[in-house]
């Protein structure tokens, strides 16, 4: 198969875009980093010679040849994995996610990820993300930490998804469990979070060198006597553990949380005035991860700009839980 080709004219109003940014909004399938890409790979010419600098100055009448080579394979291996599909077009996906299932292959995991699952689900419909045939993960959830997140199809969704992920305007918001009940009510919590310097493995608030995290919190409901409390948080920000570091910064870990908190049994134990009904705490230690879910998602498509909101329930186990946090 042949490269795509384009020729795109430069009229006297885009005289003195940046060369990057004129192609990108000409044609709107590329993403302006594609363009870059595709002027690093010696794919745009102008009367014949290549174009090497992507900050160039477009002159008017000058014309541009965009050859785009075919999408290549990925070599991520396409799986047939359930999944749970919330909404789907030619553009994105929202998927809600299980918990226990990685969203991106990565060292020691190259498989039986949510990557591979929508490799298999796509297929051809898939125009590719940066020249190579995959799904756009806009941004990601914890393995263990169930909900919704969206997926672009190709480079120009992708793009500007994640341009709404960058200036705060995609919308997410999760519920969470924590041990404790925070004060006051609804509040705030900030904190740059980077790599935890006594253990590389987990993610702190740090003094410096951390990026800007911000997390809305509002407590929607206590259970015996603020022993535990049902949370809502809204990212302003969206860091690796933001809401788990958030939530521990300020003495109330999530339930289930084996990083960034106590065992169930042992913080049970820690807390003996804090007394639990015998149903409550065997449903705390049959809970074995992080009790935090992206309920939430509010977005403008990429392709017709209209807002959209979705949601998705509690998940059986979370659901379970509260059942018995419920009970006296």
């Amino acid at each position: 198969m042949s490269d795509t080709v384009y020729t795109v004219a430069a009229e006297a109003e885009d005289a003195g875009t940046r060369l990057d940014k004129f192609l990108a909004a000409k044609l709107p399938e590329l993403s302006r980093s594609r363009v870059q890409a595709l002027i690093e790979q010696g794919c745009i010419t102008s009367a014949g010679a290549t174009i090497t600098d992507a900050s160039a100055k477009v002159k008017p009448l000058d014309a541009y040849v965009v050859a785009i080579p075919d999408v290549a394979p990925s070599h991520i291996v396409a799986q047939d994995i359930a999944l749970n599909i919330v909404f789907e077009d030619e553009h994105l996906l929202v998927i809600n996610k299980p918990a226990g299932l990685t969203v991106h292959p990565a060292p020691g995991h190259p498989d039986n990820t949510l990557v591979n699952a929508l490799l298999a689900h796509c297929g051809a419909t898939l125009s590719g993300i940066g020249g190579v045939a995959r799904p756009g993960i806009v941004h990601r959830i914890d393995k263990e930490t169930s909900g919704l997140l969206v997926v672009a199809k190709h480079d120009a969704a992708h793009a500007k998804l994640s341009a709404q992920l960058a200036d705060r305007t995609l919308s997410r918001r999760y519920v969470a469990l924590t041990w404790g009940t925070m004060k006051p009510a609804k509040g705030t919590i900030t904190g740059g979070i980077g790599r935890s310097p006594s253990n590389r493995q987990k993610m702190a608030i740090v003094k410096s060198g951390g990026r800007e995290a911000t997390t809305h919190y509002t407590v929607l409901q206590s259970f015996h006597q603020g022993a535990i409390a049902r949370i809502e948080c809204k990212l302003e920000t969206g860091r690796t553990h933001q809401i788990r570091v958030h939530c521990l910064s300020v003495g109330h870990p999530l339930l289930g949380d084996p990083v960034y908190g106590q065992t169930t049994a042992s913080r049970l134990l820690s807390n003996p005035g804090k007394s639990l009904p015998d149903a409550a705490k065997q449903a705390l230690l049959n809970f074995k991860r992080q009790a935090l879910h992206a309920r939430a998602l509010g977005l403008v498509h990429p392709a017709s700009n209209e807002a959209m909101e979705f949601s998705c329930p509690l998940p059986e186990d979370m659901q379970t839980l509260e059942a018995a946090l419920q009970k006296d």
